[in-house]
């Protein structure tokens, strides 16, 4: 099943007004369906200020193949470490002082 991805479009300080409304309408009319788009100011005084749009959307078949190219590992990676986190909560422990060398 194809995961939704948060992707992001920053608009720079350095716009006119109108400009600005032609490209935030261009942008909402072909914004996927159920996107959840979110417009945030970014940045700061030193690097600049900048509007950001997060919205969601489909992965993109090249990324799902990836995707399920790494997911295989993860499923082992996943097992092997249940079973290291079985193997530790078998080893003793007696609490007490820390020994200072």
């Amino acid at each position: 099943m194809p995961r939704r991805v948060k992707d992001f479009i920053d608009i720079s300080e350095y716009t006119s007004l109108d400009d600005l409304i032609r490209y935030l309408e261009t942008v909402r009319d072909n914004l996927p369906p159920e996107h959840q788009a979110e417009l945030k100011i970014r940045g700061d005084e030193i690097f600049g200020r900048r509007l950001t749009i997060t919205y969601f959307r489909e992965q993109t078949p090249d990324e799902i193949e990836l995707e399920s190219k790494y997911s295989d590992g993860d499923k082992a990676a996943g097992a092997s470490i249940e079973e290291l986190r079985h193997k530790l909560d078998e080893v003793p422990f007696k609490l007490g002082k820390a020994k200072r060398g």
